[in-house]
């Protein structure tokens, strides 16, 4: 073989890894662009307005914050199923907080609180009595709906006037007439402005890390794995919590039964999901 059809054959060889690569960083995503345009043609235009694309920034901005928070978790190689009843059970305590005179205000944070303790309800009896995460959050994720049940009596609470309703149904005008930025968008994009220095420029990210990569080594270098794991799963809690916090707002009400129902599915698959898109693009870096 000649030296040009070896130059030849090593560009097509090479081309053929770098289109591999670039279908391996993609994945999904020109499915996704296809089905987006086949909506838009099936809906006379109407998909890409700017009032259904807020719409559609809406119902991402909750799961966001799940997984922020369950990104945490399983950084830990631990992973947390009831985020979905933790953020109803806080939204049913806010929403009866909220219904409360002179106390209406304090709501936020009773949902907020609630989250926490729940999660670092979790957190604590993974790491204390060393039982697994899988069985404790499957468990947590029964009890905690049933307390949420509880709370309303197996009824949905409402409140029209409550404090904060802007978070759930207000925006900020982008493009005036156009495109207006939901605040519940702004939300999760500040958690995960938020979780992501928390992993990358603290020593508690680097903490978690090395509890997840190995935790005898981590323990046996002096990280005290016990705290690791209370923090983790109660920022899961809290940003369960302030998940309820959202969907209260936006629906001016909380229900224990139908709240959450298998959000905890959708904030683990956007995890791994982010998790390959994020090997993928490494791998193509170090390709290079």
């Amino acid at each position: 073989m000649s030296s040009t059809d070896t130059t030849i054959g090593f560009s097509a060889a090479e081309r053929q890894r770098r289109l591999k690569a670039m279908i391996a960083t993609l994945g999904m995503l020109p499915v996704l662009i296809v089905v987006a345009i086949g909506f838009h043609l099936l809906s006379d235009g109407r998909f890409f307005t700017g009032q259904n694309v807020s719409v559609v920034f809406q119902q991402a901005s909750v799961n966001i914050v799940l997984a922020a928070g369950m990104t945490f978790v399983i950084l830990t190689a631990g992973i947390d199923l009831s985020v979905g009843s933790v953020l109803a059970a806080a939204a049913m305590a806010g929403l009866i907080v909220s219904n409360m005179p002179g106390l209406s205000y304090l709501w936020v944070f009773a949902a907020l609180g609630t989250g926490l303790g729940f999660g670092m309800l979790n957190g604590l009896l993974i790491s204390s009595l060393k039982l697994p995460p899988f069985i404790v959050t499957l468990g947590a994720m029964t009890a905690v709906r049933g307390i949420a049940r509880l709370m309303g009596n197996d009824t949905t609470i409402f409140n029209s006037n409550i404090p904060f309703a802007f978070i759930g149904n207000g925006a900020i005008p982008i493009i005036p007439g156009v495109f207006s930025l939901p605040w519940l968008a702004v939300i999760a994009l500040l958690v995960i402005v938020a979780s992501w220095f928390v992993l990358k420029r603290t020593v508690l990210g680097t903490h978690i890390y090395s509890v997840g990569g190995n935790e005898a080594a981590a323990r046996l270098s002096g990280i005290k794995v016990p705290r690791i794991y209370l923090i983790v799963y109660g920022i899961s809690g809290l940003c369960a919590g302030l998940g309820g916090v959202m969907l209260s707002t936006r629906l001016y009400a909380a229900n224990g039964l139908q709240l959450g129902q298998a959000y905890e599915l959708d904030a683990i698959a956007a995890v791994i999901l982010g998790a390959l898109l994020s090997s993928a693009v490494s791998a193509r870096s170090g390709a290079r």
